[in-house]
């Protein structure tokens, strides 16, 4: 039987959006359902987990762990020392909180927490978002219980089939669409105007971000306005653009307002932002990034819009495409009403609740 009176689940994983906002959302589901469950969040000190995470009203411990760069750094030469710190520290924070159920939601600061739970006991679960799984989740295997998966082509990626499970990508709790014309108010923006909401990710997208700029005075000429998430990493570099058209932003802290304000969304294809916007049921223009592994980001869009249920510009094409196709949709309500049916059915609104329930009986039965 479990032991103590408190349900315990750890989860690691972050550095990016993508790899966090589905470990949030099962945290979310597993509060609801067991309110008295003790829920620990493990990532690195200076990413977007250490910031988000709080937020979210869950507690937050760091590890010293960083990535290898596949280009040469001088951190590369800290990798291994860095390595062995987190091992230790990911073994004293199993030790201390004694999680009955681990979740690593992939990226590299997932290896040593989930590793050193499953030496100390606690069952594995593992989100694979993408449809070609990192090299963590890969090594990790052997020490899951189940591994949920996003894409049912991740499965031939791994070895052992009866741990997979098809569930889709978690989508957190407070994800909901409010009145359009309001939240553009609430932006500072024009309700009688289109709104296009630019996204790169937490870090931000070079490519984007510099053909957004370049296009800026053309697309509020035409009566576009724009919520631009530029990134962290660029941030500085654009913010001299906000004016009562133009709202550009680091970061945006609540996805809601800026989905419920915007006509149609132009993004990265990364899992989360994919499942957010099929769940949501917007219009998008996906840009997949070509810096990722086994081009999983094309693969991705490309399934969209072979359904009929976004635009794909690849981001060799984007300085010439881009003005162009955002014109064309945005002010065409009846391509946007096509994609918003048929991008539906990529959707998966219960997957967090799915995997939370299967977290919380495999704590049941310890």
């Amino acid at each position: 039987m479990k032991k103590g009176n408190s349900y315990r689940f750890i989860f690691a994983g972050g550095g990016t959006g993508g790899h966090l906002y589905p470990a949030l959302a099962i945290a979310q589901y597993i509060r609801t359902i067991k309110p008295e469950a003790d829920i620990l969040f493990v990532g690195a000190k200076n990413k977007l987990e250490s910031r988000v995470v709080p937020a979210y009203g869950f507690d937050f411990k760091s590890i010293w762990v960083s990535g290898f760069s596949r280009k040469f750094k001088l951190n590369n030469l800290l990798f291994p020392v860095k390595l062995i710190v987190s091992v230790i520290q990911s073994l004293i924070i199993n030790i201390v909180f004694k999680p009955h159920v681990a979740i690593g939601s992939g990226a590299y600061v997932s290896g040593p927490v989930i590793w050193a739970a499953s030496i100390l006991g606690a069952k594995i679960i593992l989100l694979e978002q993408n449809s070609y799984p990192g090299l963590t989740n890969r090594l990790l295997e052997k020490k899951a219980s189940e591994i949920h998966l996003t894409f049912e082509e991740s499965k031939k990626f791994f070895k052992d089939e009866s741990k997979l499970k098809l569930t889709g990508n978690p989508i957190r709790m407070n994800l909901t669409l409010s009145d359009k014309s309001e939240m553009k108010k609430y932006f500072g923006l024009d309700p009688s105007k289109k709104v296009l909401l630019v996204l790169g990710g937490s870090g931000g997208a070079r490519s984007i971000n510099e053909v957004v700029a370049g296009n800026v005075n053309k697309l509020t000429d035409n009566r576009i306005q724009l919520i631009w998430q530029t990134g962290q990493y660029y941030f500085e570099q654009y913010k001299y653009l906000t004016n009562n058209s133009v709202k550009v932003f680091s970061f945006i802290d609540d996805m809601s307002d800026a989905f419920s304000a915007c006509d149609v969304v132009l993004a990265r294809s990364g899992a989360t932002t994919i499942s957010e916007i099929s769940y949501l049921r917007l219009p998008a223009v996906f840009v997949p990034s070509p810096n990722v592994a086994a081009n999983h980001q094309y693969l991705n869009a490309k399934a969209l819009k072979e359904a009929g249920a976004a635009e794909l510009i690849e981001d060799k094409n984007l300085k010439d495409e881009f003005l162009p196709v955002i014109n064309e949709i945005i002010f065409n309500e009846a391509r946007q009403e096509k994609f918003k049916k048929n991008v539906s059915e990529f959707a998966k609104p219960l997957a967090a609740k799915i995997i939370a329930e299967r977290a919380i009986n495999f704590a049941g039965i310890i």
